[in-house]
């Protein structure tokens, strides 16, 4: 298992010799406004940098994929650039909120999950995941995370945009993962708490679960996202934490 971290949440995904896109962001750095945050002298364009690879380097990705998994349709994890580019036939793997909108956008061979499916020999579980509490997931909708597993395999867990909660703890403590991708970054609107983890709820993640290895993401590439890898990984040292924080392009061998 290997998983290439290109930008953000946007990773390459090697899993039981099928190769995956998770939550493809491809628009060239300032192509978006910046989001809001209450957080002074973040209103740069987004996304803040380009993508690791060359334009050459990006269609060999592309045209070697298997097939697409999305998290949710908000546009820091399926943006313009991924729905042009993509292959509209290629299989892609969403949560059954956001079918209808990519069927707008014209992709022809989806994968809604609702509990579970098998696909190509993997078994994909959506546990539940949430942006933050009632009024936030209210106003920022659906977002799922996923469980991979396969024969041979280190169980995955893409928690994708959720903070520490209980249904984090349940998702660990049910499918316990060998693996598990947080989205860090301490993403943080103009009201309100976190929308993404931020270190402490990494370091409970860590603690629920000793077993796992955590990979840390979606950090330094969107404006809203206020908690840099250094001060994470700063904060791992300390806290003696099993945290691998990836830098854009670097491959985690799993």
């Amino acid at each position: 298992m290997q998983l290439r971290l290109l930008r953000h949440a946007t990773t390459v995904l090697d899993y039981a010799g099928k190769k995956l896109l998770v939550d493809p962001i491809l628009n060239p750095a300032g192509a978006r406004p910046p989001l809001p945050t209450k957080t002074r002298g973040r209103d740069q364009r987004n996304p803040l940098v380009e993508l690791p690879v060359s334009e050459a380097e990006l269609h060999t990705i592309l045209s070697s994929l298997d097939g697409i998994l999305v998290t949710h349709l908000h546009k820091d994890h399926f943006d313009e650039a991924a729905a042009r580019l993509l292959p509209k036939d290629l299989p892609l793997l969403c949560q059954p909120e956001d079918e209808p909108k990519l069927k707008e956008m014209g992709f022809t061979a989806l994968l809604p999950i609702g509990q579970s499916i098998d696909w190509r020999g993997i078994r994909l579980t959506r546990p539940n995941c949430h942006h933050g509490g009632i009024l936030v997931r209210r106003k920022m909708g659906p977002v799922s995370g996923f469980v991979l597993a396969a024969p041979g395999e280190p169980t995955l867990y893409i928690a994708a945009d959720t903070v520490w909660y209980g249904h984090v703890r349940k998702a660990l403590t049910r499918f316990k993962p060998e693996v598990t991708v947080v989205n860090a970054g301490a993403a943080q609107l103009s009201k309100g708490r976190s929308i993404t983890m931020n270190a402490r709820d990494i370091a409970k993640v860590c603690r629920c679960a000793p077993w796992t290895k955590v990979v840390a993401v979606h950090m330094e590439a969107i404006n809203h996202c206020l908690l840099s890898r250094e001060e994470l990984l700063g904060f791992a040292v300390q806290k003696r934490l099993n945290v691998r924080v990836p830098m854009d392009g670097e491959a985690v061998e799993l």
